[in-house]
């Protein structure tokens, strides 16, 4: 298996491992806080459908051979600067929190298909490629999709799918034990 293969089949596992976990749960468990953080499975798709955005105009700028088009977000504030990301995603939290679940889900759903699309619509040799794009500052288009994937699952501000799970599993809102070891996932915290 080449490269980009492994790594589009890792980011479909994951955008698999959190349909799943959605689809077990009902509207009131995804709108109620469970993070230490008070924060809801929903607030935590709307983060991760905000960043994702980052990323897919990354992807879209790749294909088609252009400087990315970001998103607006809020001005005095850089992304790319680990200073700044937490008053961004205290931005994103605010800015979606009102958000009904439906449209926060539909918006990620629709995001990821597209990420993953467009991971398959570009060249191998252009995602592997050190400094094909000037605005990567050196690194390879493939550490796009793979960050994606490490920010989807690892637990980055308690808010991402490990902490959730055990959060989940702490509160017996669902026998998450069974669904990670379906998925070859520790739940070790």
């Amino acid at each position: 298996m080449n490269e980009k293969k492994e790594i589009l089949a890792a980011l479909k596992t994951e955008f698999d491992l959190w349909e799943e976990l959605l689809a077990g749960m009902s509207e009131e468990d995804i709108t109620a806080p469970h993070l230490p953080s008070n924060m809801s499975v929903k607030d935590v798709i709307a983060h991760l459908r905000a960043w994702q955005q980052r990323s897919i105009a990354r992807m879209e700028a790749a294909l088609r051979g252009r400087e990315p088009d970001f998103p607006e977000w809020p001005s005095g504030l850089d992304p790319e600067a680990a200073g700044d990301v937490d008053q961004i995603n205290a931005w994103i939290y605010e800015t979606q929190r009102e958000q009904p679940w439906s449209r926060v889900h539909g918006d990620w759903r629709e995001g990821f298909l597209r990420f993953l699309e467009l991971g398959q619509a570009i060249p191998e040799s252009d995602l592997l490629e050190p400094g094909k794009y000037a605005w990567l500052d050196g690194h390879p288009l493939s550490l796009v999709l793979v960050a994606s994937c490490e920010h989807h699952y690892e637990h980055h501000d308690e808010e991402h799918l490990e902490p959730l799970i055990a959060s989940l599993r702490r509160d017996g809102k669902m026998d998450t034990a069974a669904w990670i070891a379906s998925w070859g996932r520790s739940a070790a915290h």
